[in-house]
């Protein structure tokens, strides 16, 4: 037990940047695949009801992952899973109108669209988190 501690204290030390490239690549791939999955279930004119459904799935794993592995933070659970829930939500919106823009007028490809919506978002999502759902006392 003491060893895992010590790693977990190794971890918190590399920059929260680098730890929210791999938590969020690994939140990000997760986050995709239960999209992809909607899709192929429902169908692709439901896209957009594949994204309300894998940011709702997605994001009790994210709100963990980011807490623990990536800010490292302690309590607060109510205080920050609400901020997240905010950021959640400024996040779907950023991904539901990048989606719809891309799939409208430029990529055409859902997947692709998604996959690369994801991405930007993620971007905005990260100071969202560092500035205000998980962010420390001074």
């Amino acid at each position: 037990m003491d060893y895992i501690k010590f790693l977990y204290k190794k971890w918190c030390l590399i920059d929260d940047k680098i730890r929210f490239l791999f938590i969020g690549g690994v939140n990000a791939g997760i986050s995709y695949v239960i999209f992809a999955i909607s899709l192929f279930l429902l169908g692709q004119e439901h896209y957009q009801l594949c994204v309300i459904l894998q940011w709702t799935i997605s994001s009790v794993f994210s709100y963990f992952n980011q807490k623990f592995f990536v800010f490292c933070t302690k309590g607060n659970y109510l205080k920050e899973y609400l901020k997240c829930c905010s950021t959640w939500a400024v996040s779907y919106l950023l991904n539901v109108v990048i989606l719809e823009l891309l799939v409208r007028f430029a990529i055409k490809n859902v997947y692709l669209s998604q996959f690369i919506s994801i991405f930007l978002v993620s971007v905005v999502t990260y100071v969202l988190f560092k500035y205000f759902a998980f962010k420390k006392a001074k």
